[in-house]
């Protein structure tokens, strides 16, 4: 048989309502009788709880730190947090610090390259290639007809309608950029 809650919160020097949250949160457990063993629940309190002014936190729980464009690296870490405690800040700040060294080193190396940039250089590639091929059948039309003795005009609207199609074909692809 321990003491009452309300004598271990004077022996912990704090409020029996703090002692009540924390056998509510599982942080410690009471005796069977609703009694508290002092010894035992004081190295639960201090294993179990957050302790902001010396910063020592031992739970852990997995975080997920975005991982920057651009760079190759393993997915979400995980890292120790509560959102107490100062070691688990500073954890936090140092993985970002050294992801965004990271990109700013690939950036130095031009290994990377500005997004929008990229995809209005890619879209105005497509398009150029697009219009090549919409105007050559006029260009190609009455040279493939004089060597095959067929009529120009059928030959342009044929090869016209085949460019066409085919560019359908190919603009109904998406393409995926990530």
């Amino acid at each position: 048989m321990g003491i009452s809650i309300r004598a271990y919160a004077r022996h912990r020097g704090v409020s029996d309502a703090a002692v009540r949250k924390a056998i509510a949160a599982g942080r410690v457990t009471p005796e069977a009788d609703g009694t508290i063993d002092a010894e035992r629940v004081d190295r639960e309190w201090a294993r179990n709880s957050d302790a902001p002014r010396n910063g020592t936190a031992t739970r852990a729980v997995k975080v997920a730190v975005p991982e920057s464009s651009g760079t190759t690296g393993d997915g979400p870490a995980a890292l120790p947090t509560g959102g107490t405690s100062l070691l688990q800040a500073r954890t936090v700040n140092e993985v970002v610090k050294a992801q965004t060294n990271k990109v700013r080193l690939a950036r130095l190396k031009g290994e990377l390259v500005d997004r929008p940039q990229a995809i209005a250089h890619v879209f105005k590639l497509a398009r150029s290639e697009r219009d090549a091929w919409l105007n050559w059948p006029a260009r190609i039309s009455a040279q493939m007809a004089a060597k095959l003795n067929v009529d120009p005009h059928t030959m342009h609207i044929a090869l016209e309608a085949a460019v066409r199609e085919h560019l359908q074909e190919l603009g109904e692809m998406r393409p995926r950029v990530d």
